[in-house]
Protein backbone atom coordinates (compact mmCIF):
# COMPACT_ATOMS: atom_id res chain seq x y z
CA UNK A 1 0.00 0.00 0.00
CA UNK A 2 0.95 3.51 -0.85
CA UNK A 3 0.41 6.27 2.31
CA UNK A 4 -0.43 9.42 1.10
CA UNK A 5 0.81 12.60 2.31
CA UNK A 6 -0.96 15.77 3.95
CA UNK A 7 -4.16 16.85 3.78
CA UNK A 8 -4.96 12.88 3.61
CA UNK A 9 -1.79 11.92 5.53
CA UNK A 10 -2.81 8.06 7.29
CA UNK A 11 -4.94 6.92 4.07
CA UNK A 12 -3.26 4.58 1.82
CA UNK A 13 -4.16 3.46 -2.25
CA UNK A 14 -3.04 -0.15 -3.09
CA UNK A 15 -0.49 -0.26 -5.26
CA UNK A 16 -0.87 0.35 -8.96
CA UNK A 17 -3.40 2.97 -8.60
CA UNK A 18 -3.53 6.37 -10.30
CA UNK A 19 -4.55 9.76 -9.01
CA UNK A 20 -6.07 12.82 -10.65
CA UNK A 21 -5.62 16.22 -9.16
CA UNK A 22 -7.67 18.77 -9.73
CA UNK A 23 -8.21 22.11 -9.69
CA UNK A 24 -8.28 26.16 -10.66
CA UNK A 25 -4.79 27.98 -10.58
CA UNK A 26 -2.61 28.86 -7.52
CA UNK A 27 -5.46 26.37 -5.34
CA UNK A 28 -2.40 24.38 -4.25
CA UNK A 29 -3.40 21.36 -5.63
CA UNK A 30 0.38 20.54 -6.42
CA UNK A 31 1.47 20.35 -3.03
CA UNK A 32 -0.59 17.07 -2.29
CA UNK A 33 1.00 15.87 -4.69
CA UNK A 34 4.56 16.82 -3.65
CA UNK A 35 3.78 15.82 -0.14
CA UNK A 36 3.04 12.33 -0.99
CA UNK A 37 6.03 11.96 -3.25
CA UNK A 38 7.88 13.35 -0.24
CA UNK A 39 6.58 10.35 1.79
CA UNK A 40 8.23 7.84 -0.78
CA UNK A 41 11.37 10.06 -0.68
CA UNK A 42 11.81 9.75 3.31
CA UNK A 43 11.37 5.96 3.22
CA UNK A 44 13.75 5.45 -0.04
CA UNK A 45 10.97 4.22 -2.04
CA UNK A 46 11.65 5.61 -5.66
CA UNK A 47 10.77 8.92 -6.65
CA UNK A 48 9.76 10.88 -10.03
CA UNK A 49 8.36 14.04 -11.02
CA UNK A 50 7.39 14.62 -14.66
CA UNK A 51 6.97 18.40 -15.57
CA UNK A 52 5.85 20.19 -18.71
CA UNK A 53 5.26 23.53 -16.82
CA UNK A 54 8.64 24.33 -14.73
CA UNK A 55 12.33 23.51 -15.02
CA UNK A 56 13.92 20.43 -13.13
CA UNK A 57 15.98 23.06 -10.64
CA UNK A 58 12.27 24.65 -9.67
CA UNK A 59 10.68 21.20 -9.29
CA UNK A 60 13.44 19.82 -6.56
CA UNK A 61 13.17 23.56 -5.32
CA UNK A 62 9.24 22.54 -4.22
CA UNK A 63 9.93 19.19 -2.92
CA UNK A 64 13.29 20.00 -1.12
CA UNK A 65 11.38 20.99 2.05
CA UNK A 66 9.79 17.87 2.08
CA UNK A 67 12.65 15.76 1.96
CA UNK A 68 16.28 15.42 3.81
CA UNK A 69 18.77 17.15 2.20
CA UNK A 70 20.44 14.72 -0.12
CA UNK A 71 17.06 13.29 -0.93
CA UNK A 72 17.67 11.62 -4.95
CA UNK A 73 14.80 12.78 -6.78
CA UNK A 74 14.86 11.81 -10.91
CA UNK A 75 13.46 14.61 -13.06
CA UNK A 76 12.08 14.48 -16.66
CA UNK A 77 12.45 17.95 -17.41
CA UNK A 78 10.08 18.75 -20.77
CA UNK A 79 10.38 22.25 -20.37
CA UNK A 80 14.48 23.30 -20.60
CA UNK A 81 15.44 21.51 -23.75
CA UNK A 82 12.20 23.41 -25.06
CA UNK A 83 14.10 26.64 -24.46
CA UNK A 84 17.84 26.34 -24.48
CA UNK A 85 19.97 22.89 -25.06
CA UNK A 86 20.62 20.53 -22.09
CA UNK A 87 22.15 17.35 -21.32
CA UNK A 88 20.30 14.60 -19.32
CA UNK A 89 22.55 14.00 -16.03
CA UNK A 90 21.87 10.83 -13.41
CA UNK A 91 18.86 12.04 -11.89
CA UNK A 92 17.39 14.21 -14.46
CA UNK A 93 16.32 13.59 -18.01
CA UNK A 94 15.52 16.33 -20.98
CA UNK A 95 12.53 15.39 -23.18
CA UNK A 96 12.73 18.23 -26.36
CA UNK A 97 9.25 19.51 -25.67
CA UNK A 98 5.80 18.67 -23.93
CA UNK A 99 4.40 18.21 -27.11
CA UNK A 100 6.64 15.36 -27.65
CA UNK A 101 5.12 12.56 -25.66
CA UNK A 102 7.13 9.97 -27.06
CA UNK A 103 9.80 11.42 -25.99
CA UNK A 104 8.51 12.43 -22.14
CA UNK A 105 7.67 8.72 -21.94
CA UNK A 106 10.64 7.33 -22.85
CA UNK A 107 12.84 9.40 -20.67
CA UNK A 108 10.43 8.66 -17.81
CA UNK A 109 10.32 4.65 -18.84
CA UNK A 110 14.23 4.61 -18.38
CA UNK A 111 13.72 6.07 -14.88
CA UNK A 112 11.56 3.33 -14.21
CA UNK A 113 13.91 0.52 -16.03
CA UNK A 114 16.48 2.19 -13.33
CA UNK A 115 14.69 2.05 -10.32
CA UNK A 116 12.03 -0.88 -10.76
CA UNK A 117 14.25 -3.33 -12.36
CA UNK A 118 18.30 -2.34 -11.97
CA UNK A 119 17.59 -0.62 -8.18
CA UNK A 120 14.73 -3.39 -7.66
CA UNK A 121 12.94 -0.75 -5.85
CA UNK A 122 9.03 -2.24 -5.37
CA UNK A 123 7.89 0.98 -4.41
CA UNK A 124 7.56 3.83 -7.02
CA UNK A 125 6.12 7.19 -7.19
CA UNK A 126 5.60 9.56 -9.67
CA UNK A 127 4.24 13.49 -10.09
CA UNK A 128 3.29 14.49 -13.27
CA UNK A 129 2.82 18.27 -13.31
CA UNK A 130 0.76 19.37 -15.24
CA UNK A 131 -1.94 17.64 -17.99
CA UNK A 132 -3.13 20.96 -18.73
CA UNK A 133 0.46 21.57 -20.05
CA UNK A 134 0.35 18.74 -22.63
CA UNK A 135 -3.06 19.43 -23.92
CA UNK A 136 -1.91 23.14 -24.74
CA UNK A 137 0.51 21.45 -27.49
CA UNK A 138 -1.56 18.67 -28.39
CA UNK A 139 -5.09 17.43 -28.88
CA UNK A 140 -7.59 15.45 -26.23
CA UNK A 141 -7.37 12.10 -28.15
CA UNK A 142 -3.18 11.99 -28.44
CA UNK A 143 -3.25 12.93 -24.62
CA UNK A 144 -5.86 10.29 -23.81
CA UNK A 145 -3.36 7.86 -25.49
CA UNK A 146 -0.21 8.63 -24.31
CA UNK A 147 -1.97 8.86 -20.24
CA UNK A 148 -3.07 5.04 -21.24
CA UNK A 149 -0.03 4.50 -21.82
CA UNK A 150 1.92 5.98 -18.73
CA UNK A 151 -0.98 4.88 -16.55
CA UNK A 152 -0.73 1.25 -17.57
CA UNK A 153 2.90 1.37 -17.20
CA UNK A 154 2.58 2.68 -13.68
CA UNK A 155 0.50 0.07 -13.04
CA UNK A 156 2.26 -2.36 -14.49
CA UNK A 157 5.12 -1.79 -11.69
CA UNK A 158 3.02 -1.54 -8.90
CA UNK A 159 3.70 2.31 -9.00
CA UNK A 160 1.94 5.14 -7.40
CA UNK A 161 1.12 7.92 -10.36
CA UNK A 162 -0.20 11.42 -9.10
CA UNK A 163 -1.23 14.11 -12.19
CA UNK A 164 -2.49 17.69 -12.30
CA UNK A 165 -4.24 19.31 -14.41
CA UNK A 166 -5.93 23.43 -14.30
CA UNK A 167 -9.87 22.50 -13.91
CA UNK A 168 -10.97 25.63 -15.10
CA UNK A 169 -8.68 25.52 -18.07
CA UNK A 170 -10.43 22.75 -20.28
CA UNK A 171 -14.37 22.30 -20.46
CA UNK A 172 -16.48 19.22 -18.68
CA UNK A 173 -15.85 16.66 -21.11
CA UNK A 174 -12.32 17.09 -21.48
CA UNK A 175 -11.89 16.23 -17.85
CA UNK A 176 -14.54 13.75 -18.09
CA UNK A 177 -12.59 12.08 -20.49
CA UNK A 178 -9.75 12.13 -18.83
CA UNK A 179 -11.33 11.20 -15.63
CA UNK A 180 -12.09 7.52 -17.03
CA UNK A 181 -8.20 6.95 -17.02
CA UNK A 182 -7.89 7.23 -13.47
CA UNK A 183 -8.63 5.29 -10.37
CA UNK A 184 -8.48 8.22 -7.93
CA UNK A 185 -9.10 11.58 -8.06
CA UNK A 186 -8.87 14.49 -5.56
CA UNK A 187 -10.98 18.02 -6.22
CA UNK A 188 -9.29 20.73 -5.27
CA UNK A 189 -10.95 24.24 -4.77
CA UNK A 190 -10.10 28.03 -4.45
CA UNK A 191 -10.87 27.99 -0.65
CA UNK A 192 -8.34 25.06 -0.43
CA UNK A 193 -10.93 22.61 0.31
CA UNK A 194 -9.71 19.03 -0.98
CA UNK A 195 -12.36 16.02 -1.73
CA UNK A 196 -10.34 12.77 -1.91
CA UNK A 197 -12.36 9.81 -3.96
CA UNK A 198 -10.80 6.48 -3.43
CA UNK A 199 -10.28 3.73 -6.13
CA UNK A 200 -13.46 1.86 -3.53
CA UNK A 201 -15.48 5.02 -4.18
CA UNK A 202 -15.23 6.19 -0.84
CA UNK A 203 -14.66 10.13 -0.21
CA UNK A 204 -13.61 12.31 2.32
CA UNK A 205 -12.85 16.26 2.66
CA UNK A 206 -9.86 17.93 3.92
CA UNK A 207 -8.13 21.66 4.10
CA UNK A 208 -4.80 22.09 2.42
Amino acid sequence: MYELGPPFGGTSVPPGTNILLSGPPLAGKRRPAMETLAVGARRGEGTIIVSTRDSAARMREAVAPLVEEGTAVAVVDAVTQHIGRSTDADATKYASSPRDMSDIGVKFSEFVQSLYTEQQREHNRVVVDSLTTLLLYSNLRTVFRFLHVFTSRVESVDGLGLYTVESTAHDAETLSTLDRLFDATMAVEADGTATLTLPDGDTMTATL
